[in-house]
């Protein structure tokens, strides 16, 4: 199915997205790792669309979008959206990379995204609210 080119979208989990759409899913350094599983086929899928979801920030405050990925990639500029819990950004990954603010969460303003987010992103013409409450969000 997914070599085959039957697949057009894959939405998987992130620990790590950069400006540009690199992905790192698989491995953080000195943590116990069973495989990198099927990340790299999906990603590799032609002409798919490849979705990341993941928590904007780590459990230690740490960035999990930024510049460039400190962990190991799965792959290099194949991401072309990022669904967090607090928005969603759009990601230029063909030109000179990029991030647009597509969706924000009720009660989260783009300063806060600015300073929960480690590299720069352009506001998109309108952005939606993301349909999420903050009730839904862990502490």
């Amino acid at each position: 199915m997914i070599r085959g080119g039957h697949i057009d979208l894959t939405i998987l989990g992130g620990l790590q997205v950069s400006e540009n759409g690199d992905l790192a899913n698989w491995i953080i350094p000195g943590k116990i790792c069973k495989g990198m599983g099927g990340a790299m086929d999906l990603i590799s899928a032609p002409n798919a669309k490849v979705v990341v979801t993941l928590d904007h920030v780590a459990k230690n405050g740490s960035h999990k979008i930024l510049t460039e990925c400190s962990l190991p990639l799965t792959g290099k500029r194949v991401v072309d959206r990022i669904i967090t819990d607090l928005c969603v950004f759009d990601v230029d990954k063909k030109n000179h990379g990029g991030l647009t603010l597509v969706e924000i969460a009720a009660g989260i303003t783009v300063e806060d995204l600015r300073s929960r987010t480690g590299c720069d992103f352009k506001i998109g013409a309108d952005p939606l609210p993301l349909m999420i409450e903050e009730s839904d969000l862990e502490p």
